[in-house]
């Protein structure tokens, strides 16, 4: 049975932050942030070029070790077979290890480039099949989701197979990141949670979590209350202590903030004029960006652009 065939231009694929939890919505919720790595691929006669520029550029792989080659790898495999050769061209923009789904944007670039690369990719391995093969390369599907299909993602994976619907965000939702210069591993973070936790505490956060569909689409002003959690937060706080301090006094002044992912980045859910003020509240370990939402997703974009 012949492979498949390629296109001779490359293709270039933009991927957008993104931020997990928001909260309550443990290992569910995605929103997807205007901050963006590009990739370009291009099918060669032989061989693997990886060049890096941006973050990583001095500790990530250039061979087939490379997050974004292996997904390239999985997704030709999924799509009939390996092309001869590959040059990879990487801007990165998302900060590694900081809760921000750099991991995520590195294996939907892989994939999506792959896709639209391949004569027929998009036939071959459509959209639902995009997310199943994505969340299974990350391991799980709320960052991946929000990195595909941008916006405000709830998913969940249900007889092995991821699944996710979308949301738009209100509007009037203005995102600010405060990015520390430290890096938390997710397994760290994750090793620290119990295995049980109280009852009333799962509680609370299953009505948190059904909350915050209603506040981040419709009503922000309900955005504080609904953003509390009780899951993983104060667990993991030991590892982010100045973190988990900034959550802290950011919720005592009103603002809707929790840990992105699995940290240490805090995310502030605000509005226009409370954005402008949060740029200065954190101190000097934290950077402070004001983004807006995603509202696209991975996308294929013109090389020229």
């Amino acid at each position: 049975m012949a492979g498949p065939a390629f296109r001779a231009a490359a293709v270039r694929v933009r991927v957008p932050a993104t931020s997990a939890n928001l909260g309550p919505g443990f290992d569910a919720f995605g929103l997807a942030l205007g901050l963006y790595d590009d990739v370009v691929v291009r099918v060669a006669d032989s061989g693997l070029s990886v060049d890096i520029a941006g973050e990583g550029a001095d500790t990530l792989p250039r061979d087939e070790r490379h997050l974004l080659v292996r997904s390239l790898r999985a997704a030709f495999d999924r799509l009939g077979g390996q092309p001869r050769g590959l040059e990879v061209v990487c801007a990165n923009r998302i900060p590694h290890g900081r809760g921000l789904g750099s991991s995520s944007a590195a294996i939907c670039a892989g994939i999506v480039a792959a896709r639209a690369v391949t004569i027929g990719g998009a036939s071959a391995l459509g959209d639902d099949a995009l997310l199943a093969l994505a969340s299974e390369l990350e391991g799980h599907p709320d960052n991946v989701a929000a990195c595909l299909r941008g916006n405000f993602t709830v998913a969940w994976t249900e007889d092995g197979t991821a699944h996710t619907i979308t949301l738009d965000p209100s509007d009037r939702v203005v995102p600010v990141v405060f990015v520390p210069s430290t890096e938390v591993l997710t397994e760290t973070a994750r090793g620290l949670l119990p295995k049980t936790v109280p009852l009333a505490d799962a509680a609370v956060n299953a009505g948190r979590a059904a909350l915050l569909v209603e506040a981040l689409t419709r009503r922000p002003e309900l955005l504080l209350t609904a953003t509390e959690d009780r899951l993983h937060q104060d667990y993991r706080a030991s590892a982010m202590p100045d973190s988990a301090a900034l959550v802290a006094a950011l919720r005592a002044e009103g603002v809707p903030a929790v840990i992105s992912g699995a940290g240490p980045t805090v995310l502030a859910l605000t509005d226009e004029a409370g954005a402008e003020k949060l740029l200065n509240f954190a101190g000097p370990q934290f950077a402070a960006h004001r983004l807006e939402l995603d509202r696209t997703g991975a996308t294929v974009l013109p090389l020229d652009m």
